[in-house]
């Protein structure tokens, strides 16, 4: 089993932005393995609606099978497979995939701001994940069929250029609302102060429960799981380091009143406690798990 945080596995620091990146691969993946993960920028014009792309590929041994875990950034995912194409809201804990056999993915991991655009409902209303084609969307069968056919040839740039075509077709600028709830994700997953919901409603100068509506509209939860959700991936990721820091200690800095609320509720989440995460992450590192 391997647990991971964001989409693909990223870790929650290396993604904020600041700007629109330039187009192309983020991070060059490792090659050798039986998983490889590319993840891409959006072209500059689509960087309001998409934040990046995750494209996986698998080659795993007959009879074999890969478990992976993750702790999802807090907005939707669209994914397209050679057989489903499915839209995912975030998940409440952790969301968990077996992989087996040869495959593969193309991922985009949409701005918080962009499902309730596309789709003119609240995320808040739709099932966990939903089939794209039962959508109110348009030309999704032409859109599955070419960037099935381009990331099965390998052309990752091919099927980014098709799909960002299509999104373009589907919604133009995202509205205010989009805009200021990608400023707020964005505010809590960069500042590591912003711990609780008024502290929050205060900064963009909101009252609570105009924030809660705004949050669990494009969302689906709540501001204190919004806040929640980035402490306990800062959480992960420490405890993934080389050198991770002690669990009180990391407990205080996240805001916690003391280590034990801090480890029920990382189990509650992830699944696991810290000391048990941190020593599986440990194992990983030194080829023991």
């Amino acid at each position: 089993m391997r647990v991971g945080v964001g989409a693909g596995g990223a870790d929650a620091a290396s993604l904020v932005r600041k700007a629109p990146q330039p187009k192309g691969l983020i991070t060059p993946a490792p090659t050798s393995g039986p998983v490889r993960i590319d993840r891409y920028w959006p072209s500059p014009p689509i960087s309001a609606l998409v934040r990046h792309y995750w494209i996986p590929r698998w080659n795993l041994p007959p009879g074999a099978r890969l478990r992976q875990e993750v702790l999802e950034y807090p907005t939707a995912n669209l994914v397209i497979e050679p057989t489903v194409a499915r839209l995912y809201r975030a998940q409440r804990g952790r969301f968990s995939r077996t992989l087996e056999d040869v495959g593969w993915a193309f991922g985009v991991l949409l701005q918080p701001g962009t499902a309730r655009g596309l789709l003119g409902v609240s995320v808040r209303t739709l099932p966990m994940s939903a089939d794209l084609s039962a959508l109110a969307l348009t030309a999704v069968e032409p859109l599955l069929a070419d960037v099935r056919g381009r990331v099965q040839a390998g052309d990752d740039a091919g099927a980014i250029d098709v799909f960002e075509g299509w999104l373009a077709g589907q919604m133009t600028e995202p509205d205010d609302d989009a805009l200021l709830i990608d400023e707020i994700v964005s505010a809590v997953e960069a500042d590591r102060d912003l711990l609780r919901v008024e502290e929050l409603a205060d900064r963009f100068g909101l009252g609570v429960r105009h924030l809660q509506r705004l949050v669990g509209s494009h969302i689906g939860f709540s501001p204190k799981w919004l806040i929640q959700r980035y402490r306990l991936q800062e959480a992960a990721a420490a405890l993934r380091n080389d050198n991770p820091p002690a669990l009180a200690e990391l407990a205080a800095t996240l805001g916690y009143a003391d280590q034990a609320h801090f480890s029920r509720e990382f189990r509650s989440v992830v699944g696991a406690t810290p000391h048990a995460y941190g020593s599986l992450a440990r194992a990983e590192r030194e080829g023991t798990a």
